[in-house]
């Protein structure tokens, strides 16, 4: 790759990796063999955040141009493009079943996106700086944020509904995962650490 990489994901098969860079691009690698498969073009700016759904038939693109693209994973067509957010796409996240995708952006908003069709089904605010990241629980009921705010937010996917915002930390919120039970967020931040924060209480059943 001859310019700044900015997100990598793997296919779930593990035979395909995507990468998106600096210049708007998104590359499919072989992950066994190391060669360049395709280059997926379209976006008008740089690419911070790459997704595959759960059946890696498609892949998510969040860009600076401030729009989410979908390709399909196999012929590097263009699926649809996203149109919403003001401002810059840090982040997008596809739900565990596929249907929806989530997308955090310097607009200091997440959207919830069909991923079908494409329609935008709810933007989530309550975060005062960009959102920096995003991420669904294992059950797909919650979405975590992380943001430059310095805090999490968790979400109730459905409603969109604020259900917690987790502080502690004292600089930006650089990325969130949750754990493979979804009882635990670890959390990444610009303050040199790495939170644990116990969210059991919203993965019980």
């Amino acid at each position: 790759n001859s310019s700044s990489v900015r997100s990598v994901a793997f296919c779930p098969n593990g035979k395909t990796i995507a990468s998106g860079d600096e210049t708007g691009k998104i590359k499919l690698w072989d992950s066994q063999s190391g060669d360049e498969i395709k280059t997926l073009t379209g976006h008008e700016s740089l690419v911070n955040s790459v997704a595959f759904s759960p059946d890696g038939k498609t892949i998510a693109s969040g860009s600076e141009d401030n729009t989410i693209r979908l390709w399909d994973s196999q012929s590097g067509e263009e699926l649809k493009t996203l149109s919403g957010h003001e401002a810059w796409v840090i982040s997008v996240a596809f739900s565990p079943d596929g249907k929806t995708i989530a997308s955090g952006s310097n607009d200091d908003t997440i959207k919830l996106w069909d991923s079908e069709s494409g329609a935008e089904i709810k933007t989530l605010s309550g975060h005062i700086l960009t959102v920096r990241s995003v991420a669904y629980s294992p059950d797909g009921k919650t979405i975590a944020s992380g943001s430059f705010d310095d805090t999490i937010k968790l979400w109730d996917s459905q409603s969109g509904a604020e259900l917690k915002t987790l502080t502690g930390h004292k600089g930006t919120v650089n990325s969130v995962a949750f754990s493979p039970d979804g009882k635990t967020i670890a959390s990444a931040s610009d303050d040199n650490t790495i939170r644990l924060w116990d969210v059991s209480a919203l993965a019980a059943p």
